[in-house]
């Protein structure tokens, strides 16, 4: 009897234990992803009829029915979010991804894993010859014979197994490697042989082929054009002032070249290259595809652009393209302003309901910072130093006088003076609104600035792999503050009062509460360690991670609760706090929004 007794009370318990679990979710509301920013990293297109796929990186496939103009996710079943590639044979398409590849029918969008074989290879390209599907991969090329259901390993003579790039021309496939240059196929994949003859550099991201022409993009060696099938190659560069190809296009006479520096135009087969950027704010070319005498490029982080007059002029096509990257926020009132990877500013006037590009005189859309100080917002570029807008975002200016140093990884505003963390070059600081700057590193033993956070007179720098240095005097002097800090690869910091506290990746949040002299781990409750991102708010603590959303405490650390629903597998890169709202900024998949509990 007693122990049915105790069975019963177990039982009682644990259901009670789980109401209570049940009523503490449902009083917390769920994220919803806002409508934009809008951009991404785009690896890939394909076209069938009115339709328009792009791959992306963490967002799967996006679909597009009207030219570009609006996009949706296709993403149902497709487990892997990283897509090198996309192939269409007859009424199915394939996507080629970091677990593999999928199927799904072209008039039905739903994936399917393939052939187990190749679930943890990443495949970087795929091609379409007759019937046979192949997918170039970083074990090799692969072939099909039974529409993507099964695969078998077609190696033989490839020497070099890294495949970026496959091309088919009549009964020959060719295939561009990562380190061993060219080869050909003309038995449908069985054997191969090396052709590289005259082809000086032996990284290929690409090749693209126009009746006997065959067009091979490198990296490092520009451009080369075969007129015998791969017998031997010639450079053809002529103008070409980026030598790092990532994509091609041929739509008639014109070759379309996508590289790190843009766009570059050829009408005479090769012979001379002109550039063609006008209106392309993100320069960095992963993807090309050519369709009804449109042009649309794929860019690194900021999503589609389109040309209906031959690349002569570029404009965006990206809405509903929600894959960005978002890295920072900062506040002016009830303007919000988020920093994204690859697409530049973006603002929101209404609480994050809608956002708009901001962008003009920015040129560098690599945004890891943003900062404000009186009228003034500044812009911490990955490469292009600092921007200045003095009025609300419509227009940038660059404002690097005095700074060695343009990897600009965080911004800090102490009274008047305006601070910037580098990546490598340490601290640096500007007494007159950016005009000018100074390097202030007198102590500071690691010079990889990640975080900077200010309290009264403080300011704290966080360093990757230093851990976290103080300084009380404008930055004259550092002080290395690590006392029970177990970990020394700081992500982020945040202050308040006399409160600091300190994200790392796998050991959680540190706080401190005497100006960083003593740490103490303080993560109880917190079920992710892998801290990207920190927010503080008076009694308020936010908490981003990579993979596991986001987590809050009310308590000063003390405890943590997760509230991700919504965002429970995202990496959360960027939190601000406006009124009662959060706003998440994620990798890959844009702002998301939520309500603080009242």
């Amino acid at each position: 009897m007693r122990k049915k007794l105790c069975m019963i009370v177990l039982v009682s318990f644990l259901m009670l234990a789980f109401l209570l679990m049940i009523t503490k979710k449902s009083t917390s509301e769920a994220w919803v992803q806002t409508s934009g920013p809008y951009g991404g990293y785009v690896h890939c297109f394909a076209i069938e009829g009115t339709h328009i796929y792009a791959g992306t990186e963490g967002g799967g496939i996006f679909m597009s029915s009207d030219n570009g103009t609006n996009w949706r996710e296709v993403n149902l079943g497709l487990i892997s979010k990283n897509v090198y590639a996309l192939a269409i044979s007859g009424t199915t398409i394939y996507a080629g991804t970091n677990g593999g590849v999928f199927v799904s029918d072209i008039n039905d969008i739903s994936w399917n894993s393939v052939d187990s074989a190749l679930t943890n290879t990443i495949v970087l390209s795929l091609a379409v010859n007759n019937k046979t599907i192949y997918a170039g991969t970083s074990s090799g090329i692969f072939c099909s014979l039974d529409n993507g259901t099964s695969w078998q390993t077609a190696n033989r003579g490839l020497t070099s197994i890294n495949v970026n790039s496959l091309a088919v021309s009549g009964e020959n496939i060719y295939a561009g490697t990562e380190d061993g240059g060219v080869f050909l196929s003309n038995d449908n994949g069985t054997n191969w042989s090396q052709i590289n003859s005259g082809l000086t550099m032996m990284q290929i991201n690409t090749i693209a082929v126009s009746g006997t022409n065959i067009y091979a993009g490198t990296y490092g060696g520009g451009m080369f054009l075969s007129i015998d099938g791969g017998a031997s190659w010639e450079a053809i560069n002529t103008g070409l002032t980026s030598k790092e190809i990532y994509s091609l296009a041929i739509s008639g006479s014109y070759i379309f070249a996508g590289t790190e520096k843009g766009i570059f135009l050829s009408s005479n087969n090769g012979e001379s290259w002109k550039s063609v950027n006008s209106g392309l704010t993100n320069q960095f070319i992963y993807a090309l595809i050519v369709h009804d005498s449109k042009v649309y490029a794929g860019t690194n982080g900021g999503g589609v652009f389109l040309s209906s007059d031959n690349g002569a002029s570029w404009n965006t096509a990206n809405t509903g393209l929600s894959n960005t990257h978002i890295s920072s926020f900062a506040i002016n009132e009830t303007t919000i302003y988020a920093g994204s990877n690859g697409a530049g500013v973006f603002i929101s006037d209404d609480n994050g309901t809608s956002w708009r590009e901001a962008n003009t005189g920015l040129t560098n859309p690599y945004i890891f910072s943003l900062a404000i100080s009186g009228s003034n917002i500044y812009a911490g570029t990955n490469g292009g130093g600092i921007f200045l807008s003095s009025d609300s975002g419509a227009s940038w200016k660059e404002v690097n006088a005095g700074l060695t140093n343009h990897n600009i990884y965080s911004l800090a505003v102490s009274g008047t003076n305006l601070f910037a963390g580098t990546f490598g070059g340490g601290v640096f600081v500007s007494d007159d609104q950016g005009n000018n700057w100074r390097e202030v590193n007198d102590g500071l033993k690691n010079l990889n600035i990640g975080s900077l956070a200010v309290s009264g007179t403080n300011l704290f720098a966080g360093t990757f792999g230093g851990g976290v240095f103080l300084t009380s005097d404008n930055g004259i002097s550092w002080d290395a503050v690590n006392n029970g800090l177990s970990n020394t690869q700081i992500f982020s910091l945040a202050a308040s009062d006399t409160l600091v506290i300190a994200a790392t990746p796998g050991d959680g949040v540190f706080l401190s509460n005497n100006d960083g002299t003593g740490w103490r781990s303080v993560n109880s409750g917190l079920t992710n360690t892998n801290i990207d991102v920190l927010a503080l708010r008076e009694s308020t603590i936010l908490a981003g991670t990579y993979g596991g959303g986001l987590f809050l405490s009310t308590d000063n650390a003390k405890s943590w609760n997760e509230v991700g629903l919504g965002l429970e597998n995202l990496d959360v890169y960027s939190i601000c706090i406006s009124d009662n709202n959060v706003f998440a900024g994620t990798s890959g998949r844009g702002v998301w929004k939520w309500k603080l509990p009242k």
